[in-house]
């Protein structure tokens, strides 16, 4: 991909106002993020060392032929290892309360049984209930209320103990 067709997809992903794009052509991938932490677009390019040729430094903010990381970080392993993980049973925007308005389902410290509501999982207007699989004691909420969440992604830390 030439400078110009990258400085350009910047430009139209800057005005679009989207915060990532990720493109994948061959061996080569781009992924373009806008934040609103900054202003700055930062773009990432990871070529295969040996089919594509650096690019020059162009004049708009790149950060190219840096490596996507492998694997996040594990946070502890062994203490987390005696938690159980509640997982997003679907993909779709999660919320700690049932309404603006209402008090969180679940804080950090509550004891729940099976069966009790932990939160909800909006997906294409509809809002799904997520339930506690186990009895416990609520460790960690690991996602952030009104986040996008995957499907699988860990939502809570539950001690059965």
């Amino acid at each position: 991909m030439e400078l110009k067709e990258i400085q350009n997809l910047i430009k139209f992903v800057a005005k679009s106002g989207a915060s990532e794009v990720k493109l994948e052509m061959g061996d080569v991938k781009i992924t373009i993020r806008t934040g609103s932490d900054s202003d700055k677009t930062i773009v990432q390019q990871v070529p295969v060392p040996a089919q594509v040729a650096p690019t020059p430094t162009p004049a708009v903010p790149v950060a190219a032929a840096e490596p996507a990381p492998a694997e996040p970080a594990r946070e502890k392993p062994s203490d987390d290892s005696k938690y159980v993980t509640v997982k997003s049973p679907i993909i779709g925007t999660f919320y700690r309360k049932p309404a603006p308005d209402k008090p969180p389902f679940v804080e950090v410290g509550a004891t729940v049984g099976e069966g009790d509501v932990l939160c909800v999982i909006e997906a294409m207007k509809l809002f799904n209930e997520i339930e506690s699989e186990i009895s416990g004691k609520i460790v960690k909420v690991l996602v952030d209320d009104s986040s996008p969440v995957e499907f699988d992604q860990p939502l809570f830390l539950v001690d059965p103990s």
